[in-house]
């Protein structure tokens, strides 16, 4: 159990630069919602009141999105961020998905209240927040074990200030992550199968 303290307790500075950097991503995509043009938020509260009615009349157009669909999307994210980890290079690269995300989030988030205010917040409750209270959890867990192994090979073979083998720490880094993408997948069930349920129970006073 020694590795899962060092990741929870030991790494409690990277945990807050990780999880700041996220939030600013959030803020930042919440901001970008007022730099677009008044032509590109009349397209987009047109695009949004059309899915409301398509999701709330069980329409056509509506068409939810099958499990494996979101399952590989959640997991290559999570698989990029293990593969960023295993290089030196690739610590830039962790901290810009983590910012991504946030602005990804932020922006979807700050497109439904900017249109639709406290229904749009509501809405956003139910079709945003819950799963990903799974998600960004895990790609934070991610990131900071991602960025700890490539910390531990700068310190191991760049500085050459510790010896051994690095298989153990591939070994327990490869394991983690391979947990955590249980934890996706649990994620993306949810995302696939409750929350178009939720979504239909809110859409009507959209």
């Amino acid at each position: 159990m020694r590795p899962f303290r060092y990741a929870l307790k030991d790494q409690t500075p990277v945990y807050v630069f990780v999880s700041v950097l996220f939030l600013m991503g959030v803020v930042f995509g919440a901001l970008m919602v007022n730099a677009l043009t008044f032509e590109q938020q009349e397209d987009l509260s047109r695009y949004l009141g059309n899915f409301f009615i398509s999701v709330n009349e069980g329409g056509a157009d509506f068409h939810p999105v099958a499990f494996w669909d979101v399952a590989i999307l959640h997991l290559k994210w999570l698989g990029l961020i293990w593969l960023l980890g295993l290089s030196v290079i690739g610590l830039p690269g962790i901290l810009i998905l983590d910012f991504l995300k946030g602005v990804l989030i932020g922006f979807t988030v700050g497109c439904l209240v900017g249109q639709f205010t406290w229904k749009g917040l509501l809405f956003a409750l139910v079709s945003v927040a819950p799963h990903n209270l799974l998600v960004i959890p895990v790609i934070l867990i991610g990131s900071v074990a991602a960025i700890g192994f490539s910390l531990n090979i700068i310190r191991s073979r760049v500085l050459m200030s510790r010896s051994g083998s690095a298989a153990k720490p591939f070994i327990t880094y490869t394991g983690l992550t391979l947990a955590l993408g249980a934890v996706m997948i649990a994620a993306s069930s949810f995302e696939t199968w409750v929350t178009p349920v939720m979504m239909g129970w809110v859409t009507p006073i959209m």
